[in-house]
């Protein structure tokens, strides 16, 4: 009997080892197979990642670009209504040329001066600045030539006389200066 005892813990303790071989394998291919979807998993989240700052840096330039589209259509608009001032400006400054020197008309010609000067210094608050050209080399950006003259006292290319004044906003030409140039 003690044969069959001894069988019987021979198949006890082999069954054992069976199953926990069985049992290693089975949490071998468990383990593979969490790893897998661990592997899989990283993945998309890595592309979600990906996917997400895209979207941030895509959406960060697009605020970007609304914000310049946006300032540049304000300095157009803006830019627009000057040139109409500047007219008046034009006006302003060959009246002032031609003014009296004595008598009511001197006092209504100072008027007349500081509502130039208020003009100026207003559009001047909002970017508006005159191009400096008398003597300076001719540049087709900001300067429009209405004539070519032979002069002495001036080299070929320099601006002998500012015809109308030509005005800057910000780094932009609002308007070029007419101007006559030396040949």
């Amino acid at each position: 009997m003690r044969k069959k005892s001894e069988n019987q813990e021979e198949v006890k303790t082999s069954e054992p080892v069976e199953s926990e071989q069985e049992a290693q394998v089975m949490l071998n291919a468990e383990l593979e197979t969490l790893r897998l979807e661990l592997a899989e998993t990283r993945a998309k989240a890595e592309e979600y990642l990906d996917g997400w700052q895209r979207a941030r840096a895509e959406f960060a330039n697009y605020k970007k670009r609304q914000e310049r589209e946006q300032a540049q259509a304000y300095q157009t608009t803006s830019g627009n209504i000057i040139k109409r001032y500047l007219e008046v400006i034009d006006d302003l400054e060959r009246a002032l040329k031609n003014r009296p020197q004595g008598g009511d008309g001197e006092s209504w010609a100072n008027g007349i001066e500081l509502v130039y000067r208020k003009l100026l210094a207003i559009l001047e608050s909002e970017g508006v600045k005159p191009m400096g050209s008398q003597g300076q080399v001719f540049d087709p950006a900001y300067h429009e030539a209405i004539t070519s003259e032979e002069n002495d006292h001036f080299e070929s290319g320099q601006i002998i006389e500012v015809v109308k004044q030509g005005y800057l906003l910000g780094d932009r030409v609002l308007r070029p200066a007419l101007v006559r140039v030396a040949r």
